[in-house]
């Protein structure tokens, strides 16, 4: 009879092994959930591994893109990882561990299933990319006694808000559908320079990601255009705008996306003359410059661009749900 174990003490010992799915891996892709067993191993060969049907699945074969259910028995080979590579991991995770001080966030709702956070500005929302450590690596330290905790989505850098943590694998992949299918709503409040015409509500030009060249300060830094309609690199994006108020330093929008680019409501709003105040890379530089050199608390230090309202469906009991997060303090006292 062979000997079964949960993932998390999976060993790395060159013998094969049946690993029992428990509810934190249920519902992730089989590719995926080996990719993350198999710490170390190129990921050719881990898709070798399920196309000659080494891995299996309750002893039959399956496809990379094959969802894993609860008590699912997984058949991994016996796979060898060379010390050095396990060596690297195992640094690599204790120098993120230890770089990352535990922290609690502001709560906006919270259940068995689901973590909603309000994230200030200036913090990641996980590390990489120069960045040692973000959210969900400090909350994970803040709850050592926590069996999953993992992002259902992203919010820039700079950008507060909102933010969606899920608690249980089942959560992450229903909540990510309700992402990938637009049955979510998520409304962002953005300061822009002027003031912006209350008929201009639908902004849709395809936009293009890109990396700055090795000539600029910022080189390899990620970057985004809006480009033709006709263009074969252009992702479709949509951007929905409402006024909220006309004030004296620019206009209050309310500003809710229906697709997910990589700076979609920054380059969207700039690209019709409408930059959003405080945007270092998009924005209008001089006036960034101006107002941040506004003493004590009358300046503006970052951009102003918040993740208000966040609309999802209960991944357990399917009731509608919405989270609201004030303007931060520091934003605030701007859109009096």
């Amino acid at each position: 009879m062979k000997h079964i174990i949960e993932a998390k003490a999976l060993a790395t010992t060159p013998q094969a092994q049946t690993v029992c799915i428990d509810e934190n891996s249920a519902g992730q892709r089989l590719d995926n959930y080996l990719i993350r067993v198999f710490k170390g191993v190129p990921k050719t060969r881990v898709y070798r591994m399920i196309r000659s049907g080494e891995v299996r699945v309750n002893k039959g074969r399956v496809s990379a893109d094959d969802r894993l259910a609860e008590g699912d028995l997984v058949r991994l080979p016996p796979v060898r990882i060379s010390e050095r590579v396990l060596e690297k991991s195992q640094a690599m995770q204790a120098q993120v561990a230890r770089a990352a001080p535990a922290r609690e966030f502001a709560v906006l709702l919270e259940d068995d299933h689901l973590l909603v956070i309000n994230k200030p500005a200036g913090v990641a929302v996980h590390g990489g990319s120069g960045v040692s450590f973000g959210v969900i690596e400090q909350l994970r330290m803040a709850r050592p006694q926590a069996k999953f905790l993992e992002l259902v989505h992203r919010l820039d850098r700079e950008t507060s808000g909102i933010l969606l943590v899920a608690k249980k694998r089942s959560a992450l992949k229903n909540l990510q559908d309700q992402f990938r299918e637009r049955q979510t709503g998520k409304t962002y409040l953005a300061m822009v320079r002027g003031l912006w015409p209350a008929k201009l509500k639908v902004l849709d030009k395809p936009l293009y990601k890109y990396e700055l060249d090795a000539s600029t300060a910022q080189a390899g830094e990620r970057r985004v255009r809006v480009v033709s309609r006709d263009d074969p690199h252009g992702m479709p994006s949509v951007t929905l705008v409402r006024v909220r108020a006309q004030l004296a330093l620019g206009s209050l929008l309310e500003v809710t996306i229906k697709t997910g680019r990589t700076h979609q409501i920054r380059v969207h709003l700039a690209s019709e003359g409408f930059p959003i105040l405080g945007d270092d890379k998009y924005g209008d530089f001089d006036l960034n410059k101006s107002l941040a050199r506004a003493t004590g608390s009358a300046g503006l230090k970052r951009m102003f661009l918040h993740a208000w309202r966040l609309q999802f469906n209960h991944p357990a009991t399917g009731e509608r749900l919405e989270v609201l997060a004030d303007l931060p303090p520091e934003l605030a006292h701007f859109a009096q």
